[in-house]
């Protein structure tokens, strides 16, 4: 099956920078994508966010730590016609996870955030120049059986890219008066393995 961007995106998606493609492309039955590298910044440097963001980190969605220089892993595993991805920071006190999963609905990527996939947001995506861009758009609230439409306060927006030492990742949220909350930026390499050998399979073109 292909994968949830690869629906999106249709014919746009050869449009990407082949050093993108394995990553966003679908990942083969009996296999997991695996990615390493290092954050150069992660986190909010708005310290009165703080208990916000803690309440968050329980639930797997943001995080209250700020740092330079944060190693971090990604996993990413298909569900069916999901994908379901975890995301670890390893700060120098705490280890902290983000974990999602994205679904296509009526031709449009969602995603559903935390633990729990309480917070869904509705996903715009483009191709510029090869790489991927991604910009928030309609927010809902998942309560039990209840799915309560939320005001897009938080404005999140993506972008990867490939580079010689691996691929980038920019991802901003911002706020009206605030401005940037909340950020994580840095290059990390990628690779698609068996999941029960973790031994890298061949890139794709």
């Amino acid at each position: 099956m292909a994968s949830v961007y690869e629906r999106v995106l249709g014919a746009r998606f050869g449009e990407l920078d082949p050093g993108l493609r394995a990553y966003f492309g679908e990942i083969p039955d009996g296999s997991v994508g695996r990615g390493s590298g290092v954050y150069e910044v992660a986190g909010s440097r708005h310290r009165f966010l703080v208990p916000v963001l803690a309440w968050f980190a329980r639930r797997e969605v943001l995080f209250p730590e700020y740092g330079r220089g944060i190693p971090f892993t990604v996993e990413n595993r298909p569900t069916g016609d999901r994908l379901r991805a975890r995301r670890t920071f390893a700060f120098p006190r705490a280890e902290r996870i983000m974990t999602d999963e994205m679904a296509v609905v009526d031709g449009v990527l969602h995603d559903r955030l935390g633990r729990r996939s309480g917070l869904e947001v509705e996903l715009a995506l483009d191709v510029t120049d090869g790489a991927l861009r991604m910009r928030s758009g309609r927010q809902w609230l998942h309560l039990g059986p209840l799915r309560m439409r939320l005001p897009a306060i938080v404005t999140v927006e993506l972008s990867e890219s490939a580079e010689a030492t691996g691929q980038r990742v920019d991802v901003r949220m911002t706020a009206p008066v605030l401005g940037e909350v909340f950020r994580y930026a840095g290059v990390f390499r990628y690779f698609v393995t068996a999941s029960s050998s973790g031994r890298p399979s061949e890139p794709r073109p």
